[in-house]
């Protein structure tokens, strides 16, 4: 059976493939008006995103930062959460997205890695394709139901070991039916919950797990300006910063963004995407 990663490997060298007989696939140039619209500018695609190899005995391997001494490049990465049963909460009204905060990326000109639920593009199809299109962002998997791969893991509901694969691969398979396109083989476990039962049965979707070594607090937090100085205290060159892409429970990631990014900027740091961190590690190609 070709493995989840071959399959994405392959949309990638097809798509470089018409890029070069000048047919790139680009999303049409959106309203002005709308605050999440991708830009039109060309994507620059590679024919194959870098990964980590498999750890030991084969398991999935776990990034959590870059390199300490190549520059000062840090990865802002945002999780847009939904778990699969909050339908009901979003169709009441509860916003699980913020456009808000993309378009601040968009306006400021960082590079960020988004970690999208399976859930999440279901319920907002428009605005993940916009993400997705938008050479600035590259979209990751945080698995299709946002359900924990282990016990104990701040009150989610847990996965059986059987379903942990399937639940990945439906991610992706809701990623390709909203026309989201080139996920990144990148996948952030919720919660950042894993174990070794875990890292083994995603080992064969192919997949580099994605950590962290910054947490923004952002979680539920109304002070921007106490998520800022959390953030700003814990980068370090190669940081991995997590946040949220969630209105309803990270009210203030974009108050806290806008103070962040010129900070970091006047200290001389550079924003990148993870597969930047991760080519950057050493990574396979």
């Amino acid at each position: 059976m070709i493995t989840l990663v071959r399959r994405i490997t392959a949309v990638w060298v097809v798509s470089a493939a018409l890029a070069a007989c000048g047919t790139p696939a680009q999303a049409p140039r959106a309203p002005r008006a709308s605050p999440s619209a991708a830009p039109s500018r060309p994507a620059s695609i590679p024919s194959r995103p870098p990964s980590l190899a498999p750890g030991p005995a084969g398991l999935t391997p776990v990034f959590t930062h870059g390199p300490r001494t190549r520059g000062r490049a840090v990865a802002l990465t945002f999780d847009a959460d939904m778990t699969a049963g909050q339908g009901a909460r979003a169709a009441a009204g509860e916003r699980f997205d913020n456009p808000g905060l993309i378009a601040t990326l968009r306006k400021l000109k960082v590079p960020a890695t988004v970690f999208i639920t399976g859930r999440w593009a279901e319920e907002y199809p428009a605005q993940a394709r916009s993400i997705g299109r938008d050479p600035l962002f590259e979209v990751a998997n945080h698995s299709y139901s946002h359900y924990a791969f282990t016990r104990d893991c701040y009150g989610l509901p847990t996965l059986p070991r059987n379903r942990m694969r399937a639940d990945v691969e439906r991610a992706y398979a809701a990623f390709r039916k909203v026309g989201l396109r080139h996920p990144m083989p990148y996948f952030r476990f919720p919660g950042g919950c894993h174990d070794r039962r875990a890292l083994k049965a995603l080992a064969p979707t192919g997949v580099t797990a994605v950590q962290w070594d910054v947490v923004s607090g952002d979680a539920f937090a109304t002070d921007a300006d106490a998520v800022a100085r959390q953030v700003l205290r814990g980068v370090r060159p190669g940081s991995v910063v997590v946040l949220h892409c969630t209105r309803s429970a990270a009210p203030a990631t974009e108050r806290a963004v806008r103070t962040i990014v010129p900070e970091l900027r006047r200290k001389g740091f550079r924003f990148v995407k993870v597969s930047g961190l991760i080519g950057a590690a050493g990574a396979r190609r």
